[in-house]
């Protein structure tokens, strides 16, 4: 059985990731309304902020949390049900975060690329938010 005080502290981690996507989510919403009025410098800048909030949050949350406490989420695993749950949210979470540097990268003068590539990308960052937000446990 896992450590009690670290099953509390997955669920506040949890929770504090959700938080996060939902404020990553409404960044991105904000960089397609300013793309939507023409605002396309506004547009890049907006997608540079939502790259380095995700890119601090994946690193801040999933690589130095798991360092310091590598067993945060045993309870996830244990219960097959969650660890289901948890593995569909990583389908969409992960080529998400591997697309963001292209995204940002086709973004620069690429654009017929950074196009295509969007619509993928939305699909991705749909499931990571429906699936993190409403599939994840957190208390």
């Amino acid at each position: 059985m896992a450590d009690p005080e670290a099953t509390v502290d997955g669920f506040q981690v949890i929770l504090a990731l959700k938080g996060a996507v939902a404020v990553a989510s409404v960044l991105l919403v904000l960089s397609l309304v300013a793309l939507r009025a023409g605002k396309v410098r506004l547009h890049g800048q907006i997608n540079l902020v939502f790259f380095l909030a995700v890119m601090a949050t994946l690193v801040g949350f999933e690589v130095v949390v798991r360092m310091l406490q590598p067993g945060i989420y045993d309870w996830i695993r244990q219960d097959p049900h969650l660890l289901t749950r948890l593995r569909i949210h990583l389908c969409f979470a992960i080529p998400s975060a591997l697309l963001l540097p292209i995204m940002l990268y086709t973004g620069f003068g690429k654009k017929s690329a950074h196009r295509k590539l969007a619509v993928l990308f939305g699909i991705l960052w749909t499931g990571t938010a429906i699936t993190g937000i409403f599939g994840l446990p957190h208390g």
